[in-house]
Formats: structure tokens, sequence, C-alpha cells
């Protein structure tokens, strides 16, 4: 459970740290550049996943919930939304993008309520309810900092938003979910 925690803690300190604590993280790519920054915290955060992967299979598994079986269904809309709204992220803006104002952290947090929808063990809770609380934190520092709004572009941007997280979605749950994690989806 230590290395799982400890990702957990530098994983999100280095997302905490980008996301809330923009003034010092300015000082930080003044004095080593913004290449440098991005280097520095691209290690941080892939150090932090690294130990949640090597921490997750000795993570505590006991129980704190039991999810009902049908709440399965609901998990499989709302992160088949989640991959529509990542790709709205990286996609030309379109509708999809412009009404989520931030598509990132939508989709993020849909993906983490999804999970906890039906993971009920105490490092499930851990590491979805930390995306989840995180993307709230994130918009509302985002909201705070008067970020802008994508504008509306055409709806055949939305189309390319929904054919690729479809498809996204679709190679996860077939095939990279159960290579990833073991856990088949369906």
């Amino acid at each position: 459970m230590t290395f799982f925690i400890i990702g957990l803690m530098v994983f999100f300190g280095a997302h905490s740290f980008t996301a809330f604590f923009r003034n010092a993280r300015q000082g930080v790519v003044d004095k080593i550049g913004a290449g440098g920054y991005r280097g520095v915290y691209s290690l941080f955060a892939l150090a932090g996943l690294v130990f949640i992967i090597l921490g997750w299979p000795n993570a505590d598994t006991a129980p704190i919930y039991i999810p009902p079986y049908w709440l399965k269904h609901i998990a499989y809309v709302l992160i088949l939304l989640a991959f529509i709204l990542l790709a709205a992220a990286y996609a030309p803006k379109g509708k999809i993008a412009a009404a989520a104002r931030h598509p990132m952290l939508a989709g993020l947090k849909l993906w983490a309520l999804a999970h906890l929808l039906v993971n009920g063990e105490v490092r499930s809770v851990l590491l979805f309810g930390a995306f989840l609380a995180f993307g709230i934190a994130d918009r509302i520092a985002v909201k705070r900092r008067g970020a802008p709004v994508p504008a509306v572009g055409p709806w055949r941007h939305d189309v390319i938003s929904i054919g690729v997280g479809a498809a996204a979605y679709g190679a996860m749950a077939f095939y990279l979910h159960p290579m990833i994690t073991g856990v088949s989806v369906f």
C-alpha cells in the first residue's frame, strides 16, 4: 500500500502544483525555462504513475461498499461520454467542447465517477476518488482564473469527437482494459 499512496501523492502533487500554484509554477518556469519545467513535471507525473501501478497489486482490496450490479450499465454510458469529452478536448472545437467549457476536466470527472459507481474497494475509492476530487478542484481553479471558453465550431467537429471518442471507448473496453488491468469490462 505504501508505493500506491506515494504514487498518488507524487502524481497529484505534480498536477496540483501546476493547477493551483500558478505563481510558483511561473517562478520555476522563469528559472529553468518552459521546456525544463515540462520535463521535470513529466518526470514527477510519470514517477507517480509508476508508483501507483507498482503499488496497485498490494493495495488494500477490502470492500468499503458493494455496488449494485445495475450500476455497471450507467458506468458504461458515463465512460463513453468521458471518451467523447476527452476527444473533444483535443479535436477541433465544436459544440461539445463549448458546452463542456473544459472537456478534458469534464471527461476526467465522468471517468472517475463511473469507476466509483462500480468499484467499492479501498484502493479503487482512493484512486478514483482522488481523480474526481482533483477534477472538481481543478475546474474550480480554472473558473477562478477566468480561462477562456472555447469558441463554438461547426458540427462536423463534434462528429469527429464522437467518432474518435467511440472508437477509443471500444478499443479500451474490448482490448486495452483487460490487458492493462486484467479486468474484462463486459
